[in-house]
């Protein structure tokens, strides 16, 4: 126990010492302590961040990202990994890239991996370069071109307005390409609308169906309380926050804004369903988080590791958490998730690229669609970074989550369902 908790200790600090630089001495211990919970995530972010996205501005990731694959693999084209990898890391960081510049450390940080992600977004779909994805083939695509989108949708002026014209044509074409492949009646369907909504965000045309037939078989879905199946059958897993929350919600979001066409419904009130039950959603999450900050290992794709706690992370982005989940009980219960998971060094190989497994490397845990590409779904863990370090959210103090409240013999709300 003693060393777990050393280990943390040297995590938290070389997290805080590369996001300010191999020449500052300022370490984790020495800064307050709602400034280390955010030097903390901002450092680990930069560090998974940093190696894919300096390799792809040179057009170097398909190079030096070194394929892992599940023991259990399908035998697809094996290149699907390298827009796996770029799609899901971007849409992650993309709303902490998006915070306006400033002089300080973090901000020097974030515009130098900001430029380095609009170089990779240029080699992405420049079909001479050596890192131009695979957006032919396999219909794998059409899972990360969502998130590709996904974080263009979440940072317009950061990543999509920046981007000289022959890239953004060639971005478009891709993504309309995509079309070619129809979506089997699961998660899938969202990732087919979250490309149009991103679409009909940008002007272009888009296919309406695609969002409302997407948007009518999620809330066929529910099953109550807050959870969503995947398809006709109930899953227990996270597929609720690596896909089914966040993307409906999202497309919604653009549906309202731009007054986009929905049959016999009105956007705006399908929007404010969705974030209710989303809301309803994030209260199990919070309460699933123990009091050592572990939380339970269920379901396919657990090897996506924080991305679990996706939806508490846009609420709080988006300034849309519950009564039932202060700020501080929220930032709290997820600093000690991130740091229960990625404490262990295999997480990362001695590239910096990250691995299979859910704590450090266990390849054994991924499924067969599973490559280590796959693993930066993760990023989705850290979208509160979208909030500046003078928001409430960064400098309120921090509360004890409801297991650790729990757990200590005090006082803690109980739990009953909800309808709606």
């Amino acid at each position: 126990m003693e060393r777990r908790h050393f280990m943390r200790a040297v995590v938290a600090g070389s997290a805080v010492s590369g996001l300010l630089g191999s020449g500052t001495q300022v370490q984790a211990a020495t800064l307050p302590d709602n400034a280390n919970d955010r030097a903390y995530m901002a450092g680990l972010l930069q560090k998974m961040a940093e190696p894919v996205l300096s390799a792809m501005a040179k057009g170097e990731l398909q190079k030096k990202f070194q394929l892992e694959l599940s023991p259990t693999w399908d035998g697809r084209d094996k290149q699907v990994a390298y827009l796996e990898c770029f799609g899901r890391l971007i849409a992650g960081a993309a709303p902490w890239l998006a915070l306006p510049e400033d002089n300080t450390p973090e901000g020097r940080t974030r515009k130098r991996l900001q430029q380095m992600a609009l170089q990779s977004y240029a080699h992405s779909v420049d079909p001479k370069s050596p890192d131009y994805l695979l957006w032919k083939g396999h219909g794998q695509a059409l899972v990360d071109s969502a998130y590709f989108t996904n974080a263009l949708m979440r940072a317009p002026k950061a990543l999509w307005e920046p981007l000289d014209s022959v890239t953004k044509q060639r971005i478009i074409n891709e993504i309309k390409g995509l079309r070619r492949i129809e979506p089997p009646y699961i998660n899938w369907m969202l990732f087919a609308a979250m490309n149009e909504a991103w679409l009909m965000s940008i002007g272009e045309e888009y296919d309406p169906m695609r969002m409302n037939v997407a948007i009518r078989k999620i809330n066929e879905w529910y099953i109550g309380d807050g959870w969503i199946k995947d398809g006709e059958a109930f899953h227990f897993d996270y597929y609720n926050s690596f896909v089914m929350y966040p993307m409906l919600y999202e497309v919604l979001e653009v549906l309202v804004k731009f007054k986009g066409p929905f049959w016999n419904a009105k956007p705006a009130d399908l929007q404010a369903q969705a974030l209710k039950r989303m809301q309803r959603y994030s209260e199990h999450l919070e309460r699933f988080i123990s009091p050592e900050g572990s939380y339970p290992p269920i379901g396919r794709s657990l090897t996506y590791r924080t991305a679990a706690f996706q939806p508490l992370g846009l609420l709080a982005w988006r300034k849309q958490l519950p009564p039932s989940l202060p700020e501080g009980q929220v930032r709290a219960a997820m600093q000690a998730v991130h740091k229960a998971v990625w404490t262990e060094p295999s997480n990362f190989t001695s590239d910096g690229f990250l691995t299979i497994g859910f704590v450090g490397h266990q390849p054994e845990l991924g499924d067969w669609y599973s490559n280590n590409g796959s693993m930066y779904l993760a990023s989705e863990g850290f979208l509160a970074l979208g909030l500046p370090e003078t928001d409430s959210y960064w400098t309120t103090a921090p509360l004890d989550w409801t297991q650790k409240k729990a757990f200590g013999g005090r006082k803690f709300p109980k739990d009953y369902p909800v309808n709606y």
